[in-house]
């Protein structure tokens, strides 16, 4: 028998709305919120999504912006993740962003380990990702690209050297009030 992992992957990604959610241009990405979140709650590794009693987590705050959306989601490891964001109905919709969203100059997704069954918060989640806009790629917020192995100490801390919690202003420019 396989014995439980003792790491889990967290992830968020935020988005900037190009127009409301209940405007015609993000119909169509509105419409494809539950079949979408269906398909992650059914893929192999998934292990929980943030969300709120509408099902999604679209009308969750974020930085304090009423145009920013967070998806947030934890997953047995990368190799899921990545099996899961690139096929299916989440590819289609990750070709269409450009419709819904606006770009942003800074980093909006970030990678973290996490002990198996915890499950992150918003705060955590911004954190994060403002740990990884300003330090880069580091055990304790990375990405796709430059990710690290689960297990390490420092995967569920700051880095080395660094009080717990972490907290970092957020520079004006960054694609997202404080």
């Amino acid at each position: 028998m396989t014995e439980p992992a003792a790491f889990e992957l967290a992830q968020v990604n935020l988005a900037r709305l190009n127009a409301p959610l209940d405007s015609p241009q993000l119909k169509d990405f509105v419409d494809a919120l539950d079949p979408v979140n269906a398909d992650a709650d059914a893929a192999d590794g998934f292990v929980w999504r943030l969300e709120s009693d509408s099902g999604n987590a679209t009308d969750i705050a974020v930085f304090g912006d009423e145009w920013l959306i967070v998806n947030m989601s934890v997953w047995r490891d990368t190799d899921a993740l990545t099996a899961y964001m690139y096929q299916g109905r989440h590819r289609e919709m990750l070709a269409r962003r450009r419709e819904w969203f606006e770009r942003v100059r800074e980093a909006m997704t970030t990678l973290w380990w996490v002990p198996a069954g915890h499950r992150p918060t918003v705060a955590e989640a911004e954190q994060r990702l403002l740990h990884l806009r300003t330090h880069g790629a580091t055990p304790y917020a990375f990405t796709l690209r430059t990710s690290f192995a689960p297990g390490a100490a420092d995967a569920v801390r700051a880095a080395p050297g660094t009080p717990e919690p972490v907290t970092v202003p957020v520079p004006e420019d960054l694609g997202c009030p404080a």
